[in-house]
């Protein structure tokens, strides 16, 4: 029987929506998480010259032959849990030999992926993602990518207006066994009077973007929900994502040259899904800021009511809408 495979977190709740949409509509579903693997989840795969992947997986629970997946939802699994058993050396050894193991044969699939792993993490890089923006037509801010303090001055010197500086990579990190979260910020003049931190890594300075309001647009296949986000205090103006609790939405529509854009982009990463930000000036001009190929949608459909995970439900069963 077809079957769609979803790849996720075992608690991630934005999944257990698509998996409702999914079985609501009649469609067969396998779950699992990577972290299951390799001591809740069994492996079998078998491939010969005269068939391709074969055999399944297994849970105590349920069984899947891997020639009946029709589908994919990769979205953010955990890592494999190894026995506790195992020494350091050896827990690397089994981890990267179940990435290799589980990994390759679940993306040598050949069948539907929203979106498949190796695209998803080319296109986790912003500067792929701002190059791919511009060649795909979308405007996108003045940007510098360095550890040189000495190219921070020049930079500055050739933008007329304010500059930000945020992270290149995942802006979240673990200290003193907290989570943190590093949010985009306005470089002032102290921050310029001093800048002997920049040379130990890399950071992405951006020219400020004069905004009325920005957009998460989230992709889905063929399918673009755009939603504005408004801001209702300074920091969420700066990092909307700082301060959730004074932001407003609605639905809002995509400019014809913003979608034919959005579309190209998709199509050259290879992306089914895409959360995308844009910064909308107060005379209407759409700037890309990023897309995050494994971005948050869920409480965007809570807030505006956007289908969206109906919609990845029917990207992963080939249904239009």
């Amino acid at each position: 029987m077809s079957t769609v495979l979803v790849i996720a977190a075992r608690d991630d709740w934005p999944t257990d929506r698509v998996v409702k949409a999914l079985t609501d509509g009649g469609a067969e579903v396998f779950r699992m998480d990577t972290a299951e693997f390799p001591q809740e989840v069994t492996l079998a795969g078998r491939i010969d010259a005269r068939r391709g992947w074969s055999g399944g997986l297994t849970t105590a629970h349920r069984a899947v032959d891997l020639a009946d997946v029709s589908a994919v939802y990769y979205r953010a699994p955990n890592p494999f849990s190894l026995p506790a058993t195992m020494s350091e050396p050896e827990n690397l050894f089994a981890a990267a030999q179940a990435r290799a193991g589980l990994g390759g044969i679940i993306t040598a699939l050949d069948c539907r992926w929203v979106s498949h792993p190796a695209a998803m993490s080319r296109a986790e890089y912003k500067p792929l993602q701002l190059a791919t923006a511009r060649t795909s037509g979308l405007t996108v801010p003045p940007t510098l990518i360095t550890n040189s303090p000495d190219a921070v001055r020049a930079f500055v010197g050739d933008i007329t207006g304010p500059i930000v500086c945020k992270p290149v990579a995942t802006p979240v990190l673990i200290e003193d066994d907290q989570f943190k979260t590093v949010y985009t910020r306005r470089v002032t003049e102290d921050d310029l009077a001093d800048l002997r931190g920049i040379s130990t890594t890399a950071h992405l300075f951006q020219a400020w973007v004069d905004k009325a309001y920005e957009v998460r647009l989230t992709v889905v296949g063929d399918r673009l929900f755009p939603a504005e986000v408004h801001a209702g205090s300074d920091a969420a103006h700066t990092d909307w994502r700082s301060d959730y609790r004074s932001l407003t939405y609605r639905t809002g529509t995509a400019p014809p040259n913003v979608v034919e854009g959005v579309r190209r982009y998709m199509d050259r990463l290879d992306l089914r899904f895409a959360a995308f930000d844009f910064v909308v000036s107060p005379d209407g001009v759409w700037t890309y800021l990023e897309a995050i190929p494994c971005g948050q949608w869920d409480w965007i459909e809570h807030a505006t009511g956007l289908p969206i995970a109906q919609a990845i439900a029917d990207e992963l069963q080939g249904v239009s809408r």
